[in-house]
C-alpha cells in the first residue's frame, strides 16, 4: 500500500500492477484462438463457435474487407446488435489496422449522416432493415459501400423460420444496389490472404460515442491499449478465466459490452454469451439455461430480473460475480437480488462500479471481498482516482465533495477532430501526469474507497442509456410552432430517468394534448424512443440564470417539488 494508493491493502487476490501486452485486439484474440482452439468463443442464440472456427471466420472477413477496399487508417461504421457479424467485423477490422466506429443501430438518418461524417467512414455494416436510413444517409458522405446482413445469418434453419414468420418477412426488399454487398456472399467468398498490419498499440482502434459536457456527440478515440488494460483490469478484478461464460447483455455501441462482455472474456479464453435483444425475460432465460459465471448490467435490468418469475426460480449457484453500473444502483434493488441468490444457492454481491467511455468502461468497483455501503469501489490496478476541487486541478480534502478524476492506461487518447474539448477534459496536474476530468461528483474517505454523488454534465439516465438534452431541444427547436424548449431527466421508477420538456409556443400556437402528441411525434422521427419526450409541458416562459440561460436545474427542482406534492416522487431521498 502507498499513500496515495490506500486502496491497495483492499485488493485480496487481486494484483497490484499488470504487465500488459503491446498486441493489438486481433492479436490477443488469436492468442486465444491458439491456445484454446476447441472451447466455445461464442453462444448466439443457441448457435455455437469454437475458437478456431471465430479466428478462420476472423481471417475470411479481414480478406473480403481489404478486397473491398479498407486498408490501414481508414473507419469502417459498425451498426449491429450484439452478434456475430458485429465482432467478427471488428476484429477483421482491427486486423487490417482500420478504425471501428461502433454506433447503434436504432440512429436515425441524420444520426447515422453524422456519425459516417466525423469517422470519416468508408464502408459500414448493418442488417438489411435499415437499408433505408444508412443509403440516404451515405449520400453526403464518402461513405461508399455498406455491407447488410440478416439476423438469421447466425441462427439455426428452425430460428430462423421463426424469426422471418414473426419479424423477418416484414422488412422491405432491398432493391439492387451497386453500394450493397451481402454479408454471406462476402464471408463465401475466396479472397486474396490480406495480411495483419502492424500497428501501434496507442494508435486509434475503436471510435465509441458520448454527449460530454454541451450534450453535443463527441467521438471517444480509443486505442488497442485501451481495450488491452481495461480488459486485463476487469479480469483480474473479477477473476475471470477461460473457464468462464460472461452474459454479453450490454451492447457492442456500449463500453463495457465491447470491451469487457465481448473482448475481456476473448482475451481470456472465456464464453460470451451474445445478448442481440434485451428484455427482462430474455436475460432471466439465458441465466437459467446457459448458466453464465459474470452479469453485468444497470439497475433497471436488476430490478427487473429481481420480479421476473424464471429468474427467482432458477438454480443461481452458477453465479461468480455481479457487477452494476451506468446509474445508481438502489439499494431494495441489491438487497434484493442478493437474497433471491443466496436462495437460489448463488454466494455473489452485487457490486457497484464506476466508469465513464472516455476510459472505455468501468475503472473502479467494490472489491469482491470487502465492502462499504453506499461505495462505487476502488480503482482497479494501474488506474490512478483523485477528487479535485470544482473547476480546478485542486485535490480536494478526504471527505470533501469534488470532481472525480482519473490517470491511467484505459484513459482516452482524445475527442475526435476536437482539440478544445479534448484540452479541456485531459488536464496535466502539478504531478507532471495527464488526468481525466470526469465531470462527476463524489468523496473519497481515508481507504480510497469512492461515493458517487452526482453527474455534473447535463446528462439524463434512461434505462442505463445516455440522453443529452441539447440533442432533444434542437430537435424541438426545429419545430415551426416552438420557441423556447429545455428538456429534464425525471425519476422515474422504471427507467431510473424519463424525459421531460418544456415548451414554449410561438405567437397564436395554442398549447394542449394534440399539440402534445404533435411534438412528441415529430421527436420521435428524429430520436431514438428514450430519447424522445414522455411528456411535455407548456410554459409562457423559461426561467433564466443571471446570465440569461435557461435554469434547467430550477425546472428540475420545480418538477421534484410536484412529485413530492403528489405522492409520485421515485428519486433519492
Amino acid at each position: 500500500m502507498t499513500a496515495d494508493r490506500p486502496w491497495h491493502q483492499f485488493y485480496g487476490s487481486a494484483p497490484l500492477t499488470i504487465d500488459y501486452p503491446r498486441v493489438t485486439m486481433y492479436e490477443s484474440v488469436m492468442r486465444s484462438v491458439r491456445r484454446v482452439p476447441d472451447k466455445v468463443a461464442w453462444d448466439f442464440l443457441g448457435t455455437t463457435c469454437t475458437y478456431e472456427q471465430f479466428g478462420k471466420k476472423i481471417t475470411q472477413c479481414a480478406d473480403a474487407l481489404a478486397a473491398l477496399g479498407l486498408k490501414r487508417g481508414d473507419a469502417v461504421t459498425i451498426s449491429m446488435p450484439t452478434s456475430p457479424q458485429g465482432i467478427i467485423c471488428f476484429y477483421a477490422a482491427n486486423k487490417l489496422g482500420a478504425v471501428a466506429s461502433m454506433i447503434h443501430p436504432l440512429s436515425t438518418e441524420k444520426e447515422i449522416e453524422f456519425y459516417l461524417k466525423l469517422s470519416n467512414s468508408t464502408m459500414a455494416l448493418t442488417l438489411d432493415a435499415f437499408y433505408g436510413k444508412f443509403t440516404t444517409a451515405m449520400e453526403n458522405t464518402g461513405c461508399s459501400t455498406l455491407i447488410l446482413t440478416k439476423i438469421g445469418d447466425y441462427l439455426s434453419p428452425l430460428k430462423r423460420m421463426g424469426f422471418w414468420l414473426t419479424k423477418g418477412r416484414k422488412i422491405p426488399q432491398v432493391p439492387e444496389d451497386d453500394r450493397v454487398v451481402w454479408w454471406k456472399t462476402l464471408m463465401a467468398t475466396p479472397y486474396p490472404d490480406a495480411p495483419a498490419q502492424e500497428m501501434d498499440p496507442d494508435d486509434t482502434a475503436v471510435i465509441l460515442y458520448s454527449g460530454g459536457t454541451t450534450g453535443t456527440p463527441k467521438g471517444i478515440m480509443l486505442s488497442n491499449m485501451n481495450f488491452i488494460s481495461e480488459g486485463m483490469m476487469v479480469a483480474a478484478w473479477g477473476g475471470l478465466s477461460e473457464h468462464d461464460a460472461i452474459l454479453a447483455i450490454l451492447p457492442i455501441f456500449h463500453g463495457f459490452g465491447l470491451g469487457v462482455c465481448v473482448n475481456a472474456a476473448f482475451m481470456g479464453g472465456g464464453k460470451s454469451i451474445l445478448v442481440p435483444q434485451f428484455t427482462p425475460q430474455i436475460v432471466a432465460r439465458l441465466i437459467k439455461t446457459k448458466k453464465p459465471n459474470f452479469i453485468i448490467g444497470v439497475p433497471t435490468l436488476y430490478a427487473a430480473l429481481n420480479k421476473n418469475r424464471h429468474f427467482r426460480n432458477a438454480d443461481l449457484s452458477c453465479l461468480k460475480a455481479a457487477f452494476c453500473g451506468a446509474d445508481t444502483l438502489p439499494t431494495v434493488v441489491k438487497t434484493e437480488f442478493e437474497q433471491i441468490v443466496q436462495s437460489r444457492g448463488g454466494h455473489v454481491k452485487l457490486l457497484e462500479g464506476y466508469g465513464l467511455t472516455e476510459a472505455v468502461t468501468a475503472i473502479m468497483a467494490m472489491p469482491l471481498e470487502h465492502f462499504r455501503e453506499g461505495s462505487i469501489g476502488v480503482p482497479f490496478p494501474d488506474m490512478d482516482a483523485k477528487i479535485v476541487r470544482e473547476n480546478s486541478i485542486e485535490a480536494a480534502p478526504i471527505g470533501e465533495d469534488g470532481e472525480i478524476c482519473l490517470h491511467g492506461p484505459a484513459v482516452m487518447k482524445g475527442y475526435l477532430n476536437q482539440k478544445a474539448a479534448t484540452d479541456e477534459i485531459l488536464r496535466v496536474h502539478a504531478d507532471g501526469k495527464r488526468w481525466l476530468h470526469t465531470g462527476d461528483i463524489a468523496r473519497q474517505d481515508d481507504d480510497g474507497f469512492f461515493y458517487f454523488r452526482l453527474r455534473q454534465k447535463r446528462m439524463i439516465k434512461s434505462s442505463g442509456m445516455n440522453v443529452y438534452p441539447s440533442q432533444v431541444e434542437e430537435v424541438l427547436y426545429a419545430h415551426p410552432d416552438v420557441a423556447d424548449a429545455c428538456v429534464i431527466g425525471v425519476p422515474d421508477k422504471e427507467q431510473v430517468e424519463r424525459v421531460k420538456a418544456f415548451v414554449v409556443l410561438g405567437p397564436g400556437v395554442e398549447p394542449g394534448r394534440e399539440k402534445e402528441r404533435e411534438l412528441i411525434t415529430h421527436c420521435r422521427k428524429e430520436l431514438i424512443k428514450w430519447s424522445c419526450p414522455r411528456s411535455i409541458e407548456f410554459r409562457e416562459t423559461l426561467p433564466t440564470t443571471l446570465v440569461g440561460k435557461v435554469a434547467f436545474k430550477t425546472l428540475q427542482d420545480e418538477e421534484i417539488h410536484r412529485l413530492r406534492e403528489m405522492g409520485e416522487y421515485t428519486g433519492d431521498a
